[in-house]
C-alpha cells in the first residue's frame, strides 16, 4: 500500500505540473496572436518553443509514472489472487481438521461409555441425542434456526385517498391536456424519495397451496390458444452502421431524425400495452374471493406481473401514429378482449379499455422520460381504474417509473422501483406496495416486492411480497404487536404465504424471437376484420417482422412524414379559422371521448364501445387514411 500512495503522489505531481506548463503554453500562444511589431516574433516564437518543451517533457513523466503505477498493480494483483487462493486452502483444511476431531470427539464418548458397561446407561435412558455403537454418525454443516422469515413493509399514509387522488390528477391532466410533465415525487433526485412509515413482518414459513398442483393454475400454463401461432420469424443479424444514422442527423430537428428499425421490436406500444393482460386471469380469481382485503392483495399481485417481460425485454417499440388503433379479443380462449387507440401525438397518449366476464379495465397512458447521462428514466403517467362488476368494487392505481442502464455502454437492462398505492374507493381499503431500486450493496435480494393491505382503519390485513420477475405471495397478518425497542414501529404476525402469481416457464431461444413469450408471439398475428387503423396492419412493422429491415426503415420513414405533413395541415387550418375568427375543431379520437372522471377528479378519455358495434357490421367510414 505504501508502494501504491507514492505512485499516486508522483501521479498527482505530474497532473499539477501538466495543468501549470499547459497554462504557461496557452498564455504564450496568446501573446503570440497578439504581436503587431514583426521583430518581437522571434522572442515569442522562442518562449513559446521553450513552453512546449516543458509541456512534452511533463507529458512524458506522466506516461512513464502511468506505466509504472500499472505494472505496480498487475503485480500487486498476482500477489492478492495468491494470497486469496491461500486463504481459501487454509480454510478447507480448517474445515477438514474440524470435522475429524468431531469425529474423534464421538468416538471418545462412544468408547467411555462402552468402558462403564451395558448397565450403566440402558438403552431407555440414553439421552436423546446420544449416538448408539450401531449408529454411524452423519455430519452436517450448521443451519441457523430461524422458524420464521422476517423483512420489512412500507405502510400507506394516513391520507392515501386523499393523496392519490391529487397525484392522479396531475398525472391525468398531463396526459391528455398540454404539456406533459413529471409528478414531482418522481421527477426529483434519488436522494430525495418521499420518506416512508414502516413495519417489520415476521412470517411463518411454509404454504397454504401445494405448489406443485397449483402451479398451472397459477402460471397460467394449459390454457387453450387455439389456432394462434406459436413462433415468429427470427430476427435476423444486421449489423448497426452508427455512422450512416450520425450523417443522416447532420443539421436535422431532433424530433425529426429517423431512427432505424435496429432499436425496435415488430411490435407497436399499443400491443405492448394490451401484453399488461397476460396475467389477467388473476383478476378472475380476484372477483372469486370471499373479502375485499384478500381480493385487493390479488389485484397487488396483478400489478406486480405487468413488469415481467420488462426483465428481458429491452426493444423498443414502435412509437404509434395519431390515430391508430389496436384490438385483441380472446374471449374465446382467455375470457377477455381488449382495445387502445392513440388519442394524442403531442405530448404521445394512448387509450386503453379492456373487459373480462367479472370485471372492467381502463386507462390512459402518456410517457414521459428523462436522460440522465448513464441510464434513463421513463415515467408512465396516468391512472389505472379496475371495477369488478359483481361487487362494485372501484381501484385505481399509477404504475412505477422505469429505468434502463446503461444506454451509452454495456448490455442493456431494466429496473422497476418506486411505490404503488392501490385504493379501493368503494371500501376506502389502501394497498400500497414498493418496488426497491436495485443495489449492489444491498442484502435485499434483486427486483424484492412489498406490500401491505390495510383497511378503512388503517389495520394491516394482509402482506404481501416477492420479485417482479418471478412471483408474489402473500399472507394474513394474524397478530400485530408494538417494538419498543424500534420507535415503536409495528411488528405483523402472519400466518403462512400463499402464492397468488409466478412468471410462466420462458421456452429455450427467445432470443431469436426478440425475448417475445406465447400470448406476446399472437399479438401481431394478422387477422380478418380490424380496422383499417389497426397496428397489425402497418406496413414498416410487418416489414420488420417478416426480416426486410431495409424496406421497414423506408416505410417507416415515409409513414413518419406522412404523419408529419398532417399534422401541418391541421396547424394551418386553424391559423385559417382564427384570422377567419372561427372556432377550429382539434383532433378527436374515434372511439374515446374526453369526459370528467369521477374518481381522480380530472379529465380522461373514456371508451364508448362503439368499436365493436362497427366491426360486427364492419362500418370503418371513420377511420383516417393514416398507413
Amino acid at each position: 500500500m505504501r508502494s501504491f500512495s507514492n505512485k499516486l503522489e508522483d501521479l498527482n505531481t505530474c497532473n499539477d505540473l501538466i495543468v501549470k506548463h499547459g497554462a504557461a503554453l496557452q498564455r504564450a500562444l496568446s501573446d503570440l496572436e497578439s504581436v503587431h511589431d514583426s521583430t518581437e516574433l522571434p522572442t515569442k516564437i522562442k518562449a513559446i518553443t521553450e513552453r512546449a518543451t516543458l509541456f512534452r517533457i511533463t507529458s512524458n513523466a506522466m506516461i512513464n509514472a502511468c506505466n509504472d503505477y500499472l505494472e505496480l498493480a498487475q503485480t500487486q494483483t498476482k500477489k492478492w489472487q495468491r494470497t486469496l487462493v491461500s486463504e481459501r486452502d487454509q480454510r478447507i483444511r480448517l474445515e477438514e481438521t474440524l470435522e475429524l476431531l468431531a469425529k474423534q470427539h464421538n468416538s471418545l464418548e462412544r468408547a467411555c461409555r462402552s468402558d462403564r458397561g451395558p448397565d450403566s446407561l440402558g438403552t431407555q435412558d440414553r439421552p436423546a441425542g446420544e449416538f448408539s455403537d450401531e449408529d454411524d454418525p452423519e455430519f452436517f454443516d450448521a443451519v441457523e434456526e430461524t422458524p420464521a422469515d422476517k423483512f420489512t413493509v412500507s405502510l400507506p399514509r394516513t391520507s392515501a385517498l386523499k393523496s392519490h387522488r391529487r397525484q392522479g390528477s396531475e398525472h391525468s391532466c398531463n396526459s391528455i391536456g398540454g404539456e406533459a410533465r413529471i409528478n414531482d415525487e418522481y421527477s426529483s433526485d434519488e436522494d430525495k424519495m418521499p420518506e416512508r412509515d414502516e413495519a417489520s413482518v415476521i412470517s411463518i414459513k411454509g404454504n397454504l397451496d401445494k405448489r406443485e398442483e397449483d402451479s398451472t393454475l397459477i402460471s397460467g400454463q394449459g390454457l387453450a390458444l387455439s389456432k394462434r401461432r406459436a413462433t415468429i420469424p427470427e430476427r435476423p443479424n444486421h449489423s448497426l452502421n452508427l455512422w450512416s444514422i450520425m450523417k443522416n442527423c447532420i443539421g436535422k430537428e431532433l424530433s425529426k431524425i429517423p431512427m432505424p428499425v435496429n432499436f425496435n421490436e415488430p411490435l407497436s406500444m399499443l400491443q405492448r400495452f394490451v401484453e399488461d393482460l397476460e396475467y389477467a386471469d388473476i383478476l378472475d380469481r380476484a372477483g372469486e374471493c370471499k373479502t375485499t382485503a384478500e381480493e385487493l392483495a390479488h389485484i397487488a399481485a396483478y400489478t406486480t406481473s405487468m413488469y415481467a417481460a420488462t426483465s428481458y425485454r429491452t426493444s423498443k417499440p414502435f412509437n404509434p401514429l395519431l390515430g391508430e388503433t389496436y384490438e385483441c379479443d380472446r374471449t374465446s380462449d382467455l375470457g377477455w378482449r381488449a382495445f387502445t387507440e392513440q388519442v394524442s401525438h403531442h405530448p404521445p397518449a394512448a387509450a386503453m379499455h379492456a373487459e373480462g366476464k367479472q370485471w372492467e379495465l381502463w386507462t390512459d397512458i402518456t410517457i414521459s422520460s428523462k436522460f440522465r447521462g448513464k441510464y434513463l428514466q421513463i415515467f408512465p403517467q396516468g391512472v389505472t381504474h379496475l371495477r369488478f362488476k359483481n361487487s362494485g368494487s372501484h381501484y385505481t392505481w399509477r404504475k412505477v417509473p422505469l429505468t434502463v442502464h446503461n444506454i451509452i455502454v454495456g448490455k442493456l437492462w431494466v429496473d422497476n422501483a418506486g411505490d404503488c398505492e392501490i385504493v379501493n374507493h368503494t371500501t376506502k381499503e389502501v394497498c400500497r406496495m414498493t418496488f426497491k431500486a436495485y443495489s449492489y450493496f444491498s442484502r435485499d435480494i434483486p427486483r424484492k416486492v412489498t406490500g401491505v393491505v390495510t383497511d378503512i382503519h388503517g389495520t394491516a390485513k394482509y402482506v404481501l411480497s416477492g420479485t417482479w420477475d418471478k412471483k408474489m405471495e402473500c399472507a394474513q397478518v394474524l397478530n400485530i404487536t408494538i417494538d419498543k425497542s424500534s420507535k415503536d414501529k409495528p411488528v405483523y404476525q402472519t400466518g403462512p404465504s400463499k402464492l397468488l402469481w409466478t412468471r410462466r416457464p420462458l421456452p429455450p431461444g427467445l432470443e431469436k424471437v426478440y425475448y417475445f413469450g406465447e400470448l406476446t408471439m399472437t399479438l401481431n398475428e394478422m387477422e380478418d376484420g380490424v380496422a383499417p387503423t389497426d397496428s397489425r396492419r402497418r406496413p414498416d412493422q410487418r416489414l420488420m417482422e417478416q426480416g426486410e429491415w431495409d424496406e421497414a426503415n423506408r416505410e417507416k420513414l415515409r409513414l413518419e412524414e406522412k404523419q408529419r405533413a398532417s399534422r401541418r395541415k391541421r396547424e394551418e387550418e386553424a391559423k385559417q379559422h382564427a384570422d377567419e375568427g372561427k372556432v377550429y375543431e382539434v383532433y378527436r379520437p374515434k372511439w374515446f371521448k374526453r369526459e370528467m372522471d369521477a374518481f381522480s377528479k380530472t379529465m380522461s378519455y373514456k371508451f364508448t364501445n362503439e368499436y365493436w358495434l362497427r366491426k360486427r357490421n364492419q362500418e370503418w367510414t371513420r377511420c383516417a387514411n393514416i398507413f
